[in-house]
């Protein structure tokens, strides 16, 4: 399937940097996808949650529907409003957005976690507008090996009816059946380099092809923080992906602590990014350039929560860390890169300010890589 992202015309190419960007992002305009597999939802009391990795041929059970909804979210997360009705809004390892319409109408899928509804969430959550599964958070769909990707197309059938895209002015039915289209691009970085300063590059490395410089850096990460759903994630995993934020856990599981790298027209709907500085701020790499919003590589098609603490205990473990994503970072001075630090807020400050030390605990950092899954498995 081919997707395309538009072109800028090459009479605006009036640099050699503005010549990088328009490289990178031809790469990203005309790619070439690939299936990995496909997610079934059945929106109905002990309706199934199953995988197919053979396009439909054959079906393996994941978990079970616990509650169906017949509501949707008219007042959504911003980010939603950068991803196409019919389309994977947010992927993380505590819940997956559905764009059922224009600007930020959603429905969630949630796992066996939020059955009891948590206090002082951080987070986006709209209980009436989701569908409660008995899958644990940070497996399955939710950051385990079978985790959608933001953009993946979501297809509808109910009884009678052939299968076909969200209509519009969608609402969920009870016996919906749901499929996500989970599929790849061809064209598949290895690594992105963010450098960790004003001015800094992202930089895309992809087989054959080399570095391609995809952003810039507007504002460096020094701090982390108490994002919702890292206590789900692995040091150093991807906690969540959507059009405006990539989410990476500094803590063990059952922790908290993490950091956001985010687009910078983001930045106009959080006014505390500011002042805070647990967040990275990328942008496009000429001022005539387009936001990186709801846009591959970085927000769309590319990235995903997969991580299993498990996989090391695993027949083919070798197979399974090499399908993941992992986070590493450069310290200044350092020629090598490390493993991400375990950096973790005590519960002791979940309703207190953050401690002190959690603003500068990155300073040091001066490169941070995500590197991306060497298999699919």
């Amino acid at each position: 399937m081919l997707y395309g992202l538009g072109r800028r015309p090459c009479f605006l190419v009036l640099s050699t940097i503005f010549c990088a960007w328009f490289l990178s992002f031809n790469l990203v305009a005309a790619l070439d996808f690939q299936e990995l597999y496909r997610l079934k939802i059945e929106n109905s009391v002990s309706g199934e949650v199953a995988v197919s990795q053979d396009q439909g041929a054959t079906w393996q059970k994941l978990g079970q529907v616990i509650y169906p909804t017949v509501k949707i979210s008219k007042n959504g997360y911003m980010a939603a409003s950068w991803v196409e009705a019919g389309q994977v809004a947010a992927t993380s390892v505590n819940a997956i957005h559905l764009k059922a319409g224009v600007s930020r109408e959603i429905f969630s899928i949630l796992p066996k976690e939020f059955l009891a509804p948590p206090n002082k969430y951080r987070s986006f959550l709209s209980p009436d507008s989701s569908i409660y599964t008995n899958i644990a958070a940070g497996s399955a769909i939710f950051g385990g090996s079978f985790a959608p990707l933001v953009g993946s197309w979501v297809l509808i059938q109910r009884p009678a009816e052939a299968l076909k895209t969200l209509p519009a002015n969608f609402v969920p039915q009870n016996s919906d059946v749901y499929y996500v289209i989970v599929e790849q691009p061809d064209q598949y970085p290895t690594e992105i380099i963010f450098e960790n300063q004003f001015g800094g590059k992202v930089l895309a490395t992809y087989p054959g092809l080399g570095q391609q410089v995809i952003g810039q850096v507007l504002s460096p990460l020094v701090g982390v923080g108490r994002f919702e759903g890292t206590n789900f994630a692995g040091v150093g995993r991807i906690r969540a992906n959507h059009a405006g934020v990539i989410d990476i856990s500094t803590s063990r599981i059952g922790q908290i602590g993490g950091f956001q790298i985010i687009p910078s027209f983001h930045t106009l709907d959080m006014p505390y990014v500011k002042r805070k500085t647990q967040w990275l701020v990328v942008g496009p790499t000429s001022v005539e350039g387009e936001g990186l919003e709801g846009r591959a590589p970085l927000f769309k098609y590319f990235i995903r929560p997969n991580y299993r603490a498990s996989d090391l205990e695993a027949s083919d473990w070798e197979s399974k860390l090499l399908s993941r994503f992992l986070v590493e970072v450069k310290y200044q001075g350092g020629a090598s890169w490390e493993p991400m630090p375990v950096l973790e807020i005590n519960k002791f400050y979940l309703r207190r300010e953050l401690p002190n030390w959690a603003d500068t605990a990155l300073e040091r950092i001066s490169q941070i890589k995500i590197l991306f899954p060497l298999s699919t498995n």
